[in-house]
């Protein structure tokens, strides 16, 4: 099964010379930051020209291994709320990108909440948007998609540590790669200060303090299943600090600071 990308064209470009050189654009901007060996991270997918400096530059400053799994949050109404996806090709404009087939069934066997549903990923972009990335800079990885529904705290716990479980057993390195924009839609000096408590909670890796929070604050944070999830398998791999690499709002190009978006790029070692 081919999945063909569904936002070539509005998220960021459908033309790969236009993607290849938006991406290293962004990745010259990020300077040349010490590379390091990194367990997850956490990147944004909104449009690039809002969020790919911010993407670009956690990719920029990650050793990226062969294996990675992607976690996203399911947008769409459809397919299963912990969905996964263990075979086939993802295509972009920049060619297609492997599912790692042994990975995901793995993963299957580890979190028994994980449903085999394409429908959940066919038209989804938070997962789409970071495969150009990492092909442009990590050529021979394969990967496997996760998409995220549900909210449900246990739930997103128990996949967590599932996926901890496999990526302990592993021979080889597996990068967990977390998609999630910050908090949506309100002035800029309160989207900033909200998405701060929110980053404070995943400095110290801590799931429940960032649940709570979200939920207390009214924190819009579109990836916080995802980001449960694989605080939770940070928790269990003996992680206990992130690192902030760079944060920016969509008002930070628009000009427009009365109602923005948050994005948040951080590494966890």
């Amino acid at each position: 099964m081919i999945r063909l990308p569904a936002v070539a064209g509005q998220f960021y470009p459908a033309s790969p010379r236009e993607l290849s050189s938006l991406i290293h654009q962004f990745i010259k901007e990020s300077g040349e930051p010490e590379k390091v060996r990194v367990r997850a991270c956490l990147v944004p997918h909104a449009g690039y020209i809002y969020s790919g400096r911010v993407a670009a530059a956690v990719f920029s400053r990650a050793i990226l291994p062969k294996k990675i799994i992607v976690i996203g949050v399911r947008h769409q109404p459809y397919g299963e709320d912990l969905a996964i996806v263990s075979h086939g090709e993802w295509r972009t404009p920049l060619g297609d990108a492997m599912i790692d087939r042994a990975l995901a069934l793995g993963l299957r066997a580890a979190c028994p909440l994980l449903q085999e549903d394409e429908v959940a990923h066919s038209r989804e972009h938070s997962l789409e948007v970071e495969i150009p990335f990492l092909q442009t800079l990590q050529s021979e990885f394969r990967f496997v998609p996760i998409a995220v529904g549900s909210t449900r705290f246990d739930e997103l716990v128990r996949v967590g540590e599932g996926v901890a479980e496999v990526i302990a057993g592993g021979e080889e390195e597996i990068l967990i790669v977390t998609s999630s924009d910050m908090n949506h839609y309100e002035d800029d000096d309160l989207t900033r200060r909200k998405d701060q408590r929110a980053i404070e909670c995943m400095r110290r890796v801590d799931a429940r303090g960032l649940y709570d929070v979200c939920r207390r604050e009214r924190i819009s944070m579109c990836g916080l299943g995802p980001a449960i999830v694989t605080l939770s398998a940070l928790w269990k791999l003996g992680v206990k600090t992130g690192e902030m690499v760079k944060y920016a709002t969509s008002g930070d190009v628009s000009g427009e600071r009365d109602a923005v978006v948050g994005y948040a790029g951080m590494i966890f070692r």
